[in-house]
Order: structure tokens, then C-alpha cells, then sequence
């Protein structure tokens, strides 16, 4: 099927072709820009382009892709970087420089490389329905290969040596070919049997998210903040020392030295789970702000696509996205070239239910060949001026399990991670605790309530400090205000680039442990005459 442009308006493109289904892939102009039906109409139909659009002209030829936006999932993806439609940067600068050429296709993985394949069935075994039939060796991890025909299967034979991703792996009996790649669509979420309530922790490293404000594995967490307050910075430290086995990180808008930045540290860094390569684990998906528009709005179902693939084999996927407010401009963007009526301050009225659609797609599933993978997602969203009001940070609000507000105030005092401890919250942290208190203490819940307690007590000694000064307070509230501020600045701060960037839970148990004990040791010895000054030297040398 070919067919003309009509009319072009920024990444939207007007063309005249019958045939076409909503959300298929098209090729557009002579360049064969990659788009995609986004409108259907009687006599036309309404392309979105991820391409820059610049130099197309009326009249020049549509091309119909018979499929919808896909992504390709195969071995090979893991320590790789693409763009929002799963082209290789690397190969791409590789072939064609630092600038990416208009209408350039080049394969996600390279299909000629040589991988192992390690047969798990034997002729005449039968295997049922996404079961595995053999594993690739990528990296670290076991890449499973499994029977994608929906049907229980009989084995003919398999292969048992190095294969190319676009070899045939073996056949069943009724002359099923076993493959090692599939195409799926973006933005449909992959299968599985059922889906469970989280109930496990994702250790992140940063004592003030496991301590006080926990994220469950499937769970989701926003991390909203203005200019400044440490989204990257938190979102990377999550990324390098999560407890999952795969990070995908998306950024989908962000400016391009953040990103080269991240980058560059994160081939020098080794997983402090495993004293591997942190690349060895992490997927890539750039989309810098100088990008098309158009792209950074599919970046996130790209992204997201192939995190979902990995949890299908039963791994413990993060997604992380920096920053969710510019897919949600892009989708402003989008919206505004369609005519649509806009919503609240211009974004389009289907934000919302957008949004909800893509966080879904994380949780605890079991799979459809039986194991239990999640897929567990941090986003950050820029609100602008730090208003939290506005739409993005509101649509999240609804659909996300855990608020973790970063503060400008405290961003300006250098207290980083600069999550308010009275702002934020978690939903998971009552299954998660008794969790904590099981695994680690039962004083875990007993620490983290007398902990909160000091805090909030001395956020009210503060007004009161400020009136008649700190001499003015008891020596007991004095003490507690000193409490409050070690834990403020030894426990709950913490520098993402020294030793103390990581903080196991024994740690972290540690150390709340120790300023309790100092605490209450210093309080004794207040009861017994003795003076501040004294008790809090005579404690400092204890310790």
C-alpha cells in the first residue's frame, strides 16, 4: 500500500492511504521516516512521525507497515543503549557519526554474533505452553528460550553449541520452528497467568527510602521535585545499588549531559551485589531533550516493553524513567498538532487514564510458564516551580504506591536525598516492616516509630527556638533537638559519591540503633544532675 501526504504540522503528518489501522507503523516520505497512526478519518489518516519532520513536503509518498510499533526481543539486549524506537546508538554513531540520519533502520542487537545455546529438553519430550526449552548465555544471566506456539509441543531436535540470534534454535514435532527472536508490541503489556500484592522490599541503599518510606518489588514510587533537588543524582544511586537483577533506565526528555554523565559513570561502577560490571545488568533507553518529540512519547513503551520481556523469565526487573513530566509534555505536544480539546493547562484530558495504563504494567506476576518475575518502577516528575498541584504530579498521585517528595529547602541546606520525612509516604510499609522486623529485628518497627517521633518533636521545638533562642529551651529539649540532628545529618543524609552512597539494612539498623543508645544514655545522665554540655561530651567520648 502507497499512499501521499496531505498536510504536515510539526510531528503530525496528514496522508491519504486506505487500509491503514489505528496505531500501525508507517513509513513517510522519500526518507521513510518511522510513524505511526494515531487518527483514522473518512478520507485520511493522522500520523504521528518519530523523526524530525524538517524537508518533508506534500505529495510525497506514505507506506504502509501492515504491523504496529514493535520492538524486538532477543538475547543481546542487556548493557545496550537505544533510543525510543530500539535503535542502537552505539552501532548507529558507529556507521553514520554523532548525528543520526532521518529514516536510518538498523537492527536492535546484532544478529550475526555468536551466542551459546544450551538445549533443556531432549527428542520426544514435550513441552507446554511458554515453558522453557533451553537458555542463552548473556552475561550473568540465563537467557531462557521458550515454546512461543501457545500449544503443548513434542521436541524433534534442538541445537547444542553457538547460535546467531537468527538461526533456528530447533523444531518440534508438528514442524514448529524454535526461535530466539520475537517482535511485540509496544504498547500492549505482555501476558501472564495472574497477578500478586507485593510483598517483598526493594532494598535501594538510601536509608531514609528502606527505613522510612519502603518500596515493594512490583511496587511503584514517584519522586517529584523542582530544578535542583537530586531526581537524577537519587534516581541513579537507585539504579546502581537496587536489589534487583535488571535495571532498565529510561530518559525520556532530560538534557543530553545528564545523561552522557550517567553514562560514562555507569561503565566505570561494579554491582555491589555481585562485584560485576553494573552494565553487565542495565539496558539504556536515551532520549535526551533535543530528540523529536514524538520518540521521548514511545520511549517509555519501549522501555518498558523490554522489562517486561526479562520479567517473563522469572528476574526481578526496575524500571526507572527520569522524567515522567517530559513524556507527559511530549503528549501535550502531540496532542496540541491533532487539534484535540486540551485539559488542565494544556495537557490532554486522557493524561490521567494514559498514565495509569502504563504504571499497571508493573507487579508481581506469575509468568505464563510458572515462575514469578516483577517488575518494580521509580519515576521522577519535574513539576514546574516545585508546584505539586500540578496535573503530571496529581495523574501520579492516583496510581502510584509510594510519594517520595523531594524538598528545594532542603536541597538548599545540602541535605541530600532531599526527601521530606513529613511530606512523603509509602503504602507498602505496614506488609513491608513486619517484613523488615522478620528478617533484620524485631526492633525495626519499634526504631523507625521512636524515630519519626524525635523528628516530628522537634520540627515543634523549632518554632519555639526561633522565639526565645536555643538557650532559652530545657537542657531535655536541647538534647532532643541534637538527637534529631544527627539523625537528620548522620542517618537520613547521605553522599551518592563516597562509601556511603550504599547502606545495607544491617547498616542502617546499626546506625539508628547507635543514636538511640546515645540518646537515651545522655537522657539518664541528665536525670542524675548532670549538665548538658557534660552528659553530651561524656557520651561523645563513649562513642
Amino acid at each position: 500500500m502507497i499512499g501521499r501526504i496531505l498536510g504536515i504540522s510539526g510531528p503530525t503528518v496528514s496522508v491519504e492511504l486506505k487500509g491503514l489501522k489505528l496505531y500501525e507503523r508507517v513509513y513517510v516520505g522519500h526518507a521513510m521516516l518511522t510513524g505511526e497512526v494515531v487518527r483514522l478519518e473518512q478520507e485520511k489518516a493522522v500520523v504521528q512521525v518519530y523523526e524530525n519532520t524538517h524537508g518533508l513536503a506534500i505529495g510525497e509518498p506514505v507506506k504502509g507497515g501492515g504491523m504496529p510499533l514493535t520492538v524486538h526481543l532477543t538475547a543481546g539486549l542487556l548493557s545496550g543503549m537505544f533510543d525510543g524506537l530500539q535503535r542502537p546508538l552505539e552501532r548507529m554513531r558507529d556507521e553514520m557519526g554523532p548525528f543520526i540520519r532521518p529514516g536510518k533502520e538498523i537492527a536492535a542487537v546484532d544478529y550475526l554474533k555468536k551466542m551459546r545455546f544450551h538445549p533443556l529438553c531432549r527428542k520426544g519430550e514435550e513441552v507446554g505452553p511458554a515453558e522453557d526449552v533451553g537458555y542463552i548465555d548473556e552475561g550473568p544471566f540465563r537467557h531462557y528460550v521458550t515454546n512461543r506456539t501457545g500449544e503443548r509441543q513434542e521436541v524433534s531436535w534442538l541445537e547444542d553449541g553457538d547460535v546467531s540470534m537468527d538461526d533456528i534454535f530447533g523444531e518440534f514435532m508438528n514442524g514448529e520452528k524454535v526461535l530466539g527472536c520475537m517482535e511485540w508490541p509496544v504498547r500492549g503489556g505482555r501476558p501472564y497467568k495472574r497477578k500478586f500484592s507485593p510483598t517483598r522490599p526493594l532494598i535501594t541503599g538510601q536509608r531514609i527510602i528502606d527505613f522510612l518510606f519502603p518500596i515493594a518489588k512490583g511496587g511503584t514510587a514517584i519522586l517529584p521535585g523542582g530544578f535542583g533537588t537530586g531526581k537524577t543524582i537519587l534516581e541513579q544511586s537507585i539504579a546502581k545499588f537496587a536489589d534487583v537483577d535488571i535495571v532498565v533506565y529510561v530518559g525520556c526528555g532530560e538534557r543530553g549531559n545528564e545523561m552522557a554523565e550517567m553514562i560514562e559513570e555507569f561503565r566505570t561502577l561494579k554491582d555491589p551485589w555481585t562485584g560485576k560490571p553494573l552494565t553487565d545488568r542495565t539496558i539504556l533507553v536515551v532520549n535526551t531533550s533535543n530528540m523529536p518529540v514524538a520518540a521521548r512519547e514511545a520511549s517509555i513503551y519501549t522501555a518498558v516493553t523490554m522489562a517486561e520481556y526479562y520479567r517473563d523469565m522469572g528476574y526481578d526487573v526496575l524500571l526507572l524513567a527520569d522524567s515522567l513530566s517530559r513524556w507527559a509534555e511530549a503528549l501535550r505536544e502531540i496532542s496540541s498538532s491533532l487539534e484535540e480539546m486540551p485539559g488542565e493547562e494544556g495537557y490532554p484530558t486522557y493524561l490521567s487514564s494514559r498514565l495509569s495504563s502504563f504504571v499497571e504494567r508493573a507487579g508481581v506476576v506469575e509468568t505464563l510458564g510458572g515462575k514469578t518475575g516483577s517488575l518494580s518502577m521509580v519515576l521522577s516528575v519535574s513539576p514546574p516551580g516545585g508546584d505539586f498541584t500540578e496535573p503530571v504530579t496529581q495523574a501520579c498521585l492516583r496510581s502510584t504506591g509510594a510519594f517520595l517528595m523531594l524538598d528545594t529547602s532542603l536541597a538548599h541546606r545540602r541535605h541530600f536525598p532531599a526527601i521530606n520525612w513529613f511530606q512523603s509516604y509509602s503504602l507498602y510499609a505496614r506488609d513491608l516492616n513486619d517484613h523488615f522486623g522478620r528478617q533484620y529485628s524485631p526492633e525495626w518497627i519499634d526504631l523507625q516509630r521512636w524515630c519519626r517521633e524525635i523528628l516530628q518533636k522537634e520540627e515543634s521545638l523549632r518554632e519555639v527556638a526561633e522565639i526565645v533562642g536555643a538557650e532559652g529551651l530545657q537542657d531535655a529539649d536541647r538534647l532532643l533537638m541534637r538527637a534529631a540532628e544527627i539523625i537528620r545529618y548522620e542517618f537520613l543524609c547521605q553522599n551518592s559519591y563516597t562509601e556511603d552512597a550504599f547502606s545495607a539494612p544491617e547498616k542502617t539498623l546499626m546506625l539508628i540503633k547507635n543514636i538511640r543508645t546515645f540518646y537515651a544514655q545522655a537522657v539518664a545522665k541528665l536525670g542524675q544532675g548532670i549538665s548538658l554540655e557534660e552528659a553530651l561530651r561524656r557520651e561523645n567520648e563513649t562513642v
